[in-house]
């Protein structure tokens, strides 16, 4: 069934949280984003954890992305997801411990998927791999998948398209949705949810931060 893919604003620039996160979060508190997120770098755990409970206080979906490659810095960013009371853990490379881990708290985890290099990250490797191991991680009871469809080597739209309608769980499209273009792609190809942060501080959707919330939203809607 076609839905319209929801708008996860990531108060973060070139896959790092920004030093005024709090501030432009109570700015935009009152927009039509209600889920919020931020990486696992570069604030201070106490400040992540004051603008999460923030966040919470005003009834958002809180997101922690987290871009790590090796078992114990995942697992590093999944305890921090924890100690800031996170509703969902996106990205990780997949590990059964993390999983585990996050199916004892509560919290619904979405790892990454395919050959990912780099911050920002790089996304590699064939859409048929992809969708095999991402099917595979939802079996095992992960809640979705983190698919970094506009960081890929090949034809990010063809990818979009094909993982969408093949992965057997709810997917998000992270990362370089900076235009109108994309936003209509996206509609197309249907994901649960993407996240744009880097592409809000650029100003790609001209207007305040809070502006181009709400320019966004609408236009996913339409």
């Amino acid at each position: 069934m076609m839905h319209n893919p929801i708008l996860i604003v990531m108060l973060t620039h070139n896959d790092r949280t920004v030093q005024n996160a709090y501030e432009i979060f109570e700015q935009c508190k009152e927009s039509s984003a209600e889920f919020w997120g931020m990486k696992e770098e570069a604030l201070p755990l106490e400040q992540m954890k004051e603008l999460y409970a923030y966040m919470k206080k005003c009834g958002k979906t809180t997101v922690l992305e987290v871009v790590a490659y090796t078992e114990q810095e995942c697992m590093a960013g999944a305890q921090m997801a924890v100690e800031c009371g996170c509703d969902i853990l996106m990205g990780t490379l997949f590990f059964d411990s993390i999983n585990s881990f996050c199916k004892e708290h509560g919290m619904k985890y979405m790892p990454f998927v395919g050959k990912i290099t780099g911050r920002p990250s790089v996304l590699g490797g064939t859409v048929e791999e992809m969708i095999r191991e991402a099917n595979c991680y939802l079996e095992k009871g992960a809640y979705g998948i983190d698919l970094l469809g506009y960081r890929f080597t090949g034809d990010a739209v063809a990818l979009n398209k094909a993982f969408v309608s093949q992965v057997n769980g709810p997917v998000c499209v992270a990362g370089s949705v900076n235009s109108l273009q994309r936003l209509d792609e996206l509609k197309d190809a249907a994901p649960w949810a993407f996240t744009i942060g880097s592409a809000f501080f650029e100003n790609k959707f001209d207007g305040t931060f809070c502006e181009q919330i709400d320019k966004v939203c609408g236009y996913i809607k339409k």
